[in-house]
């Protein structure tokens, strides 16, 4: 290409530079980035030289994870005066660079490629740092969650823990949500679904089932390598993120009902799954069919129950119907509830407990035995759950302050048996009425109050004026004592 420039101090003035140094870079025939010389030089002496071969010895004793705080205090404690704080920046860009030399290998994210209809995966991740709360009361719980890996299309449930029933429970709902069954569906090393480490067989009989059931291939990843199963963790993170701001722009954590606050999940999820519909058109195309019918979502125990009218299961206590006691039940374990079985019946549901030696005693079921033995009430190891109200506790507190032990004891029976005949509410009213009329607890005048069907008045409407704003001008101009 010809030069527009005739001479060269007017291509000099052009490139904004003076006419020797254009000579020099047209005599020396190369372009000015070329003649820069490399910077591979010190320009002060190394302060850390002599020791050097000590530093990096800890180095690769610790094999890169010592930090260089603690080298340079060691050093400083080894060599008093030999090395001041601010030569602290210094040692770290030596050690730096010498990590990137000579380090251990860093974690490198290899990026996956997937094929539609083939992978899912799913894991449960806990919601508690949301401090979401039901009706004012903290809510503790989890999310099971199930992402297609090439659509990123999610599912959820709530569930209060990692038990198979929340897992089996999680995965059939999204699959019937998602209207079909991928190839593989990948976990990690969750306990209700793999065998401890040297186990002969990979996957327990329970979660082998609900694969063969619905036909997919279970994948599980390596012990204590959670980034093999990304997908649904960096899914994790952005489902919590999200629900975090929508909590923050409807201003409130509290939610009335549980109902409520998996509607508010659900309206997430689905917008979040909008921006995945082309993608999950291609998936469905080549799913694998559901099956006809769903896979239990219970596990099934066989208890027998106990003198005290109450069976063992899972580590909890609960009480059943005394007609039982003796006869051997059959209950259905829920991921929330068990449902008590007896000849082919279910006969009662009760919320499952979580935890250890905790118990969930309902006194309608022991209440027509008190009533024959009221000398059993005092000592009795789970009293406190026979009051199902503060209301019940205040009437049992009163009974005892005017009659003897073994005469409030008996009332009280009485009366808690009237509440599981006629109706908790209407007892819970009748003592709230004797209690705000200041009336002695008595069973009869309960009796006669719930057979009579009154209702008690509503409580009493308290107005208080609003004192007009010149009283508040007297306080201004009358002058504060203070007596010390």
């Amino acid at each position: 290409m010809q030069n527009k420039h005739r001479f060269k101090y007017q291509a000099a003035d052009a490139a904004g530079i003076g006419v020797k140094t254009a000579r020099k870079y047209l005599n020396s025939g190369k372009l000015p980035s070329q003649c820069r010389p490399v910077h591979n030089w010190r320009t002060r002496k190394d302060p850390f030289e002599a020791d050097w071969p000590y530093i990096e010895q800890m180095l690769f004793d610790s094999r890169g994870t010592l930090e260089v705080k603690s080298i340079f205090d060691d050093l400083q404690g080894k060599f008093p005066g030999r090395y001041q704080n601010g030569q602290l920046r210094t040692l770290q860009r030596k050690v730096k660079a010498w990590k990137a030399l000579y380090g251990p290998s860093k974690e490198v994210f290899f990026s996956q490629h997937y094929e539609p209809g083939q992978w899912c995966c799913s894991d449960f991740t806990s919601m508690n740092k949301l401090n979401i709360t039901i009706a004012g009361r903290p809510f503790e719980h989890k999310i099971y969650h199930f992402v297609m890996c090439y659509s990123n299309w999610q599912s959820f449930s709530i569930c209060p823990s990692e038990s198979f029933e929340s897992l089996s429970q999680g995965l059939q709902d999204a699959l019937w949500r998602l209207g079909g069954v991928p190839w593989y569906h990948r976990t990690d090393n969750l306990t209700s679904a793999v065998k401890k480490v040297g186990s002969p067989e990979i996957f327990t009989d329970k979660y082998q089932g609900l694969a063969d059931h619905y036909g997919f291939e279970p994948v599980k990843t390596n012990p204590a390598s959670p980034h093999e199963n990304g997908d649904v963790e960096k899914s994790n993170h952005l489902f919590k993120k999200a629900v975090d701001q929508h909590l923050i722009m409807r201003g409130s954590r509290d939610f009335v009902s549980l109902e409520e606050y998996e509607k508010f999940l659900r309206k997430i999820t689905d917008r979040m799954n909008l921006n995945n519909h082309d993608r999950l058109l291609e998936e469905l195309k080549v799913l694998g069919d559901l099956p006809h019918l769903r896979y239990d979502d219970f596990e099934s125990r066989e208890c027998k129950v106990s003198r005290a009218g109450t069976i063992r299961l899972l580590h909890n206590t609960y009480s059943v119907h005394s007609r039982l006691v003796g006869e051997t039940v059959n209950v259905r374990i829920y991921a929330d509830n068990l449902e008590i079985w007896y000849a082919q019946s279910c006969i009662e549901v009760l919320p499952r407990l979580r935890g250890e030696n905790g118990h969930h005693i309902n006194y309608r079921h022991i209440i027509d035995q008190l009533v024959r033995k009221p000398g059993a009430f005092e000592n009795y190891i789970y009293k406190d759950d026979l009051y199902p109200s503060s209301i019940f506790r205040i009437a049992y507190d009163i009974l005892r302050e005017g009659l003897s032990i073994r005469e409030a004891n008996k009332q009280y029976l009485k009366i808690l048996e009237l509440a599981a005949k006629e109706g908790e509410s209407l007892v819970n009213e009748a003592l709230r009425f004797q209690i705000n009329t200041d009336e002695n607890i008595n069973f009869e005048v309960v009796r006669e109050f719930v057979e009579a069907g009154t209702r008690p008045p509503d409580p009493t409407v308290v107005c208080i004026e609003l004192p007009e704003p010149a009283y508040y001008d007297a306080l201004y101009e009358e002058p504060l004592c203070v007596c010390l």
